[in-house]
């Protein structure tokens, strides 16, 4: 079966880039949804406490119930709570789901600045803080999200515009000490100077980070590889068909092998007689359900170590 490795080098060189910029790691938050972007939301949550991260942002409830013994503070974007927890704030997504939020529960408000997704609209923002005190929820925060910071355009900067007048009016309605932020990845590095109270870091603190050559921004690494291991070898003749429907003819003698991965783990067929891995080793054959066949005889063979790489190779 194919395997994933993660270098816990390249994911603390990523964390120290981030707290660099945030020039606190108590301002890091790193994002674990979707079981850490697929890096196994327990393993990454193991190696950023030992990296001395505190905070973590999840989609739903069951995710925060994994991690909640790494870390001091967890938001949750997707979930109503079933419990309270000390450790775990709620999203308010919709101003309608606020009375389904028990009395007590731990909450941020999400608002709409632009985005226009989950979050309320700021036309909705004094009802929302009223429903907020009248169904005795615990408002920690506030919250917006970015459409367009990892594009050369002037949104970002509208969108900033918007959520300082959100927060003034939060902190006009009685909220004074207020946990502000609306920093993702993108919009972490376009800051010059670094002024939220926190930082929901996701896809650059696993190295896949992309920004226009403008911001200057170097350094990261992918913290992935996927590596498969031989099922079996032979050595083929010249002019032998490889595969399903006898799509590749071997140019040469050679040996081919076949390994345990294929489109079934994901590896999309678009790639067969079309892919080299990362030492060389070229794809023959139509990929099969859980299986390739490559040009090599290395007992294991690593597919890809760079996500953006292996998304080219399939354009």
């Amino acid at each position: 079966m194919a395997y994933i490795k993660l270098d816990k080098n390249n994911f603390f060189n990523n964390l120290d880039i981030i707290v660099k910029k945030t020039k606190s790691i108590e301002k890091v938050a790193i994002v674990l949804k979707d079981n850490a972007y697929g890096h196994g939301i327990l393993e990454i949550a193991s190696m950023a406490k030992e990296y001395g991260i505190k905070k973590a942002v999840v989609r739903v409830e069951s995710e925060a119930k994994l991690v909640e013994d790494f870390f001091d503070y967890i938001l949750v974007l997707n979930s109503i709570p079933t419990t309270i927890n000390v450790k775990i704030r709620y999203t308010i997504n919709d101003i309608k789901s606020i009375n389904s939020f028990a009395k007590g529960s731990l909450v941020e408000l999400k608002v709409d600045t632009g985005m226009h997704r989950n979050g309320i609209v700021p036309s909705q923002l004094k009802d929302a803080l009223q429903s907020i005190k009248k169904c005795g929820l615990v408002l920690d925060g506030v919250f917006t999200h970015h459409r367009s910071a990892d594009e050369l355009s002037s949104e970002w900067f509208w969108q900033n515009e918007q959520f300082k007048k959100i927060k003034q009016e939060v902190i006009e309605f009685g909220y004074k000490d207020m946990r502000f932020h609306s920093a993702n990845s993108a919009s972490l590095f376009r800051y010059k100077d670094f002024d939220e109270d926190m930082a929901r870091v996701g896809i650059c603190a696993y190295g896949v980070m992309e920004l226009p050559k403008v911001f200057e921004l170097d350094g990261f690494k992918p913290v992935l590889s996927l590596w498969c291991k031989k099922i079996s070898s032979r050595e083929l003749k010249k002019g032998c068909a490889i595969g399903y429907g006898a799509t590749s003819y071997l140019k040469y003698d050679s040996v081919v092998s076949n390994y345990d991965y294929g489109y079934g783990d994901g590896f999309l067929r678009i790639n067969s007689n079309n892919f080299t891995t990362p030492n060389g080793s070229k794809l023959v054959g139509r990929i099969s359900m859980d299986n390739s066949s490559f040009l090599s005889n290395d007992d294991e063979l690593e597919i890809f170590n760079d996500a953006r790489k292996l998304q080219d190779s399939s354009k």
